[in-house]
């Protein structure tokens, strides 16, 4: 465990030196206060990375100096003890900055375990910020990296550790969760990022062309091959591959896909002369990838090749400290294409942003503000200018039960959506698609379900 600098806060003399003398012991640097002005002071002379506060002291009390610290030095991680350990302490310490609350008398065993966690936390603040600065520097845009939330700080810090690697990394998550954004991510941290990173979906492309694709062909290789094509795996020799729904992978693919893995080379389609390519390849997909093996629809051998490293992309729902970031980053992306002047989005509609459930993810949040702000009359977004505005409270809320209500809402708003992206697309299935941030295949199954004609 890193050694930090704690700044205890305590106004009992005998509670401030036990927990001195016990946070010495176990390597930490330690400065006392036995006031809330002594412990502003402090946070103003010198390097203070956590405070163990006392809730309740003469004069300026503990929700006080949790502010003032707040206000001095967000970066500061603040512990609130206290001997009156009610909800109503906590919540209120939580709303103010602090990280979590212990009651007195101090268990030793649970100030260590709090302490280990705010390692954890600076030592991942940290490794965040140089990626940051990596993408700034390599002249990233921040679209990548808007995040929040506890979860994705820690996809994005492991992300940062693989990236550098040649493992093959395999990006799981529900459609519209930004698979794509973390595989331009993992290029561009990488030592490939000079080179190309080219993308392939398997599920917009029927067999004999998503093979063409991937591999190339020669000439007459199949009716109308009537020149040599060049190979995705080709053009990103050097760079990286990006294979999206490589669930849906044809069985024929599978077998030269599991080859490349192998032996690091492929023929092209029709041809006998043997290529190999520097390609690293990052896979997506958003079916199971175990079940599908259990079905005989994916081979074993290729998912153990492509299983090297996992990321896992959470969904929208599980990651709602998200949604306020995206809200304002997307509002600020498409006023500005569109040269309209929107100052921000009423309590009731961010309140409606916040409780949806989002089935199609940040895809789906991306849609809904950019129709909002292309539609909206006014400056400020209102809960008039959402898809589901006039909807009954019960079917906007994020809910676990498979109700009717929460179901029919969620079809209505599919329904739209598609709709909405079909016109926008021309009635051209795979710019929909893409706009989805699904397959063709399942954009045709929802044309079919919903009897939604071009």
């Amino acid at each position: 465990m890193k050694a930090l600098n704690i700044l205890v806060v305590e106004d009992g003399q005998s509670q401030r030196e036990m927990l001195r003398d016990f946070l010495l012991r176990e390597g930490h640097r330690v400065t006392e206060a036995e006031t809330g002005p002594g412990a502003i002071d402090a946070v103003r002379r010198g390097q203070v990375d956590l405070i163990l506060l006392d809730y309740k002291m003469p004069g300026m009390d503990g929700m006080e100096v949790l502010k003032e610290v707040k206000r001095l030095n967000p970066e500061i991680d603040v512990v609130i003890i206290t001997a009156y350990g009610t909800i109503e302490t906590a919540v209120d310490a939580m709303k103010a900055g602090a990280i979590d609350y212990i009651t007195k008398p101090v268990e030793f065993d649970e100030l260590l375990l709090l302490i280990d966690r705010v390692c954890e936390r600076r030592t991942l603040i940290r490794e965040n910020e140089i990626l940051r600065q990596n993408l700034r520097e390599k002249g990233v845009t921040a679209e990548q990296i808007v995040y929040a939330s506890e979860k994705m700080k820690t996809l994005i810090n492991l992300a940062g550790r693989v990236a550098g690697s040649r493992a093959t990394v395999l990006l799981q998550g529900e459609s519209g969760t930004g698979k794509e954004l973390f595989a331009r991510l993992l290029h561009h941290l990488s030592p490939r990022s000079g080179r190309p990173i080219i993308a392939v979906n398997c599920g917009a492309l029927p067999e004999t062309l998503l093979e063409s694709e991937l591999f190339g062909h020669e000439k007459g290789a199949f009716t109308g091959a009537g020149a040599r094509r060049i190979g995705r795996f080709e053009e990103a020799d050097g760079g990286t591959l990006f294979i999206d729904e490589i669930g849906e992978l044809y069985p024929s693919v599978q077998v030269k896909l599991l080859r490349f893995l192998q032996e690091r080379e492929f023929q092209r389609l029709g041809g006998n002369q043997t290529i190999r390519a520097d390609v690293r390849i990052i896979a997506a997909t958003n079916r199971d990838l175990d079940a599908r093996v259990r079905e005989g629809a994916f081979r074993e051998d290729l998912f153990y090749r492509l299983n090297v490293v996992v990321l896992s992309i959470p969904p929208l729902r599980e990651r709602k400290e998200d949604i306020p970031l995206l809200i304002g980053h997307f509002l600020q992306r498409f006023a500005t294409e569109n040269g309209k002047r929107i100052e921000g989005i009423s309590r009731e509609a961010r309140d409606l942003l916040l409780k949806y459930a989002y089935p199609g993810n940040v895809r789906e949040l991306e849609n809904i503000i950019e129709r909002a702000v292309v539609i909206s009359r006014e400056s400020v977004i209102s809960v008039e200018d959402l898809p589901f505005g006039g909807g009954a409270p019960e079917a906007r809320e994020d809910s676990d039960r498979d109700g009717g209500v929460l179901r029919d809402s969620v079809e209505d708003l599919e329904r739209r959506l598609i709709r909405e992206a079909m016109e926008k697309a021309g009635d051209h299935q795979t710019r929909a698609a893409e706009f989805l941030g699904i397959s063709e295949r399942m954009l045709r199954y929802k044309l079919k379900k919903y009897g939604l004609k071009s």
